[in-house]
């Protein structure tokens, strides 16, 4: 996968560890270029700086908020430089991401069709909405609303204060709902509101 010369035992390791994050990776890394191209580029620019420093991931500490440290700084010291923002076509590879980050169980779609349609929809808006914000804000947005990180995984993650990080997602969220808001406006429809948006996504 790697193309890395390594014992087999710490490939194995490092693959069991990393695989399972290999969807969230991506699709945040598709919310930060807007590109799928850029996107795999920069997941596998991760993948493979991570793998040459597994040695020194803590073990026992957590693997995931380790590896999206790496894909963040990735981000910021290579891709942000070069890659141009721009709108990411829809289309089924845009759906696929979507069900990735909030898809609900395959009973519960059955048991509940109205529901999750409306999740559906909710969820190509909010995302719409991310990928227009700001690429500081929209950072912090990520990794606390679709990845779930902690106010302290997250400033560990970017490397700022907690109050740098809790400062940045009230701003980004207040932009986030601001452009909600409008969109709502346009389409004659009730606006989105996030905090309700957030429980309801949580209970799912």
């Amino acid at each position: 996968m790697l193309g890395l010369k390594s014992s087999t035992k710490t490939r194995a390791e490092f693959e069991t560890l990393a695989m399972p994050c290999l969807d969230s990776l991506y699709a945040s890394a598709l919310r930060l270029t807007h590109s799928d191209r850029d996107a795999e580029d920069l997941v596998q620019d991760a993948f493979m700086r991570a793998y040459r420093f597994f040695d020194k991931f803590e073990r026992g500490t957590n693997f995931r908020a380790w590896l999206f440290k790496i894909l963040t700084n990735t981000f910021i010291n290579k891709y942000r430089r070069q890659v141009k923002e721009r709108t990411f076509s829809e289309g089924s590879e845009r759906e696929s991401v979507t069900a990735q980050l909030f898809s609900a169980d395959a009973t519960d779609q059955a048991a509940n069709p109205e529901d999750h349609l409306l999740d559906r929809l909710l969820s190509e808006d909010v995302l719409l909405a991310i990928d227009g914000l700001p690429i500081d804000f929209r950072m912090v947005v990520i990794l606390a609303d679709l990845q779930e990180f902690s106010y302290r995984e997250i400033a560990e993650i970017l490397d700022v204060p907690v109050g740098t990080v809790m400062s940045r997602l009230f701003r980004g969220r207040k932009l986030l709902q601001k452009q909600l808001s409008s969109y709502a406006e346009g389409q004659n429809n009730s606006p989105i509101d996030l905090a309700q948006y957030r429980a309801r996504k949580n209970m799912g």
